[in-house]
């Protein structure tokens, strides 16, 4: 057990250092070691008690839904209960459900780290992953709606078989590109946030088949100054392209409903309502799945009652927006000139659907309320209760969107219901089962908590930052480079130590540099203050920029080529080729290129896969790694005891690969 880097009061006391910040989310930090055991208890010890029957129960819940759909798609979708006029049911009211759960993953992850709130840290991780379940799950439900889903890829942007491409024109056409988009980018963001985690799981396993497996997924990551430097900047482009993704794609789901003529439908206050509504819901859902992993995998010292608190803060922030949307219906509708649209309104509150509708306003603009107490905020069963109260609240929002609207036309002769079947109850359940299922096998496989993340804000809630040198000087004195230096050769002879805090791994990086060495630091996170006056800026950024511009290129040809030129189909009027409709084709694409361009320019920059063989490098969260070779006139024992003299805890020699 190696020494905590972080003083003790009276230590900080006596050096002039001011206390721990009170302030932090964590209210008794763990030391780095305790926190990487908090993270990897579940992946190193085995599976929590219960997790064995819980995957059982999940697993069964799936194989019922496979076996509906199997049915379903054999017989045909009349076993769902469609009819006319409602022939969207509850696969549309589910897809849209998980669509909007699905956001939650990138407002905490993209949204919050634009804004630096560091409580994200330690709860993105299970976000992320929800996120990518989540679409998947709604993924399926239009499948299965085409009725015969082994044509789905029709839908790609290819010639089928009856030599037709996609309408553009479509929003349906939009919603396959902008779900596409979003779960790419989801999971190239899920899995570079993986990267340090999984470097750690591949040090410290000692399973040849999991080491090879965590191996093969971190790429090759080192954590050296120069990987961290890259992976910051490609971090944050796909949080922006991310970012742009929470706003576009379910905007572009409400299109499905807002272009159309139905009686309420036709509105244009739906993008920016269902924006709100599904990060309303998608936070609800990650405390739903929060509070008991937080519990049943005993991570209470990363996960506190502050993190709670705030994900709470930020469910009745977008459940006001939620609310304030109901408000303006509820006002507008019934004063407006719109005959159609208040019959549709009254029949929604007061008719067929009123069970359904008072239900919501319950689940989704009254019981939220209880956020503002902090005895509710701060207790987990209570905001557990309210959190599984607004997804049902907002499934209900869905159910009377979809199946309301469809049952309310402008005919009162078109007036229908909708009853649902148990193939309808039974698909529903198989993909909430694979939804728990997913996440289950997460938990026990994966890290739950950003361990290299909660580890740097740990650090700072001990005051452990270096503060930032004077860069004027800095610059005088060293002048600015934009090509970082070549990394030192990792051959046999040199030597790495290991040092306990970052302070020291700098102070001893800096002589290093200074005697004119080219020592290389292995960082458990990225290091502060940012070394860029030396090593240069990073270009991620130029190849971000080349893969959103020939992304957007793409989508305004492709469209062009696709209805204008090669199958030209005038619809209702349309002109073949405009930019409007072409618009979400090419920003869709724009941000997939985008994030593949940021990607593999970070793989080559920052050199990932091409790691020494037999280097000590273990980047875990306690431990800076300085690694320095001898020069011609040094010997190995002079490195060796240089890197003892500068604080190195232990040495090691760097074997021949």
């Amino acid at each position: 057990m190696t020494a905590s880097p972080f003083p003790s009061e009276s230590a900080r006391a006596s050096a002039g250092l001011p206390p721990p910040n009170k302030g932090g989310l964590l209210e008794k930090p763990p030391e780095p070691e305790e926190l990487a055991e908090i993270g990897f208890r579940a992946i190193e010890r085995g599976a929590p008690r219960g997790w064995g029957a819980a995957a059982a129960i999940c697993a069964v819940f799936l194989a019922l839904g496979t076996a509906a759909t199997t049915r379903l798609l054999l017989e045909g979708l009349g076993l769902w209960g469609l009819n006319q006029p409602v022939m969207w049911g509850w696969a549309i009211v589910n897809f849209v459900w998980w669509i909007g759960i699905g956001h939650a993953g990138t407002f905490i992850s993209a949204i919050l780290r634009l804004m630096r709130q560091p409580w994200r840290t330690s709860i993105h991780r299970t976000a992320e992953t929800a996120t990518l379940l989540a679409v998947l799950c709604a993924a399926a439900f239009p499948l299965i709606h085409l009725g015969r889903a082994w044509f789905a890829w029709w839908l790609a942007p290819v010639h089928n078989a009856n030599a037709l491409w996609p309408q553009f024109r479509s929003p349906l056409m939009w919603d396959v590109f902008a779900i596409g988009t979003y779960f790419t980018v989801s999971l190239l963001f899920w899995h570079l946030g993986l990267l340090p985690d999984l470097a750690m799981l591949r040090d410290r396993t000692r399973s040849r088949r999991r080491r090879r497996i965590y191996g093969l997924l971190a790429l090759g990551w080192r954590g050296t100054m120069d990987q961290w430097r890259h992976y910051e900047k490609t971090v944050l482009i796909l949080a922006g392209l991310a970012t742009a993704l929470v706003i576009s794609v379910h905007s572009i789901v409400s299109l499905d409903f807002a272009a159309s003529q139905l009686p309420g439908w036709h509105s244009t206050i739906f993008p920016p309502y269902f924006v709100a509504g599904a990060i309303f819901s998608g936070c609800a859902m990650t405390l739903t799945i929060l509070i008991p992993i937080r519990r049943w995998c005993g991570l209470e010292k990363a996960i506190t009652l502050r993190h709670i608190d705030a994900l709470c803060k930020a469910t009745l922030a977008m459940g006001l927006m939620v609310a304030y949307a109901y408000l303006v219906e509820i006002i507008a509708v019934p004063l407006g000139a719109d005959a159609y649209e208040r019959s549709a309104f009254w029949r929604r509150v007061a008719g067929p659907c009123a069970p359904q509708f008072l239900a919501m306003i319950f689940c989704n603009a009254l019981a939220p309320q209880l956020f503002w107490f902090r005895a509710v905020r701060r207790n987990p069963t209570w905001a557990w209760i309210v959190a599984v109260l607004i997804n049902v609240g907002m499934w209900l929002e869905r159910w009377g969107i979809v199946v309301g609207a469809l049952g309310s036309g402008f005919l009162p002769a078109d007036w229908g219901g909708h009853r649902a079947t148990w193939i309808d109850a039974l698909t529903f359940l198989g993909s909430l089962g694979f939804f728990g299922l997913g996440i289950l096998l997460f938990v026990r496989f994966l890290p739950a908590i950003g361990i290299s993340e909660t580890a740097a804000v740990t650090a700072e809630e001990h005051d452990e930052r270096v503060p930032a040198p004077d860069r004027k000087a800095r610059r005088r004195a060293e002048p600015a480079s934009d090509q970082a230096p070549p990394p030192p050769e990792q051959a046999a002879g040199a030597w790495a130590g290991r040092f306990s805090s970052e302070a020291e791994a700098l102070e001893a990086l800096r002589r290093l540099e200074q005697e004119g060495r080219r020592p290389e630091l292995i960082c458990p996170y990225p290091p502060k203050p940012p070394r860029e006056e030396r090593f240069g800026r990073t270009p991620i950024g130029w190849w971000a920029m080349a893969g959103a511009a020939a992304g957007a290129a793409l989508g305004f040809a492709l469209v062009w080529y696709a209805n204008a030129y090669d199958y030209p189909l005038l619809v209702g009027g349309k002109p073949m080729f405009h930019w409007a409709p072409a618009l979400p084709i090419a920003f869709e694409l724009a941000i997939l290129l985008g994030a593949f361009g940021a990607a593999a320019g970070f793989v080559h920059h920052a050199g990932l896969g091409r790691s020494a063989a037999g280097a000590p490098l273990l980047p875990q969260p306690d431990r800076w790694i300085l690694l320095a070779a001898p020069e011609e006139a040094d010997s190995e024992e002079l490195i060796k005891r240089r890197l003892r003299e500068l604080g190195a805890e232990a040495t090691a020699r760097i074997s021949a690969g």
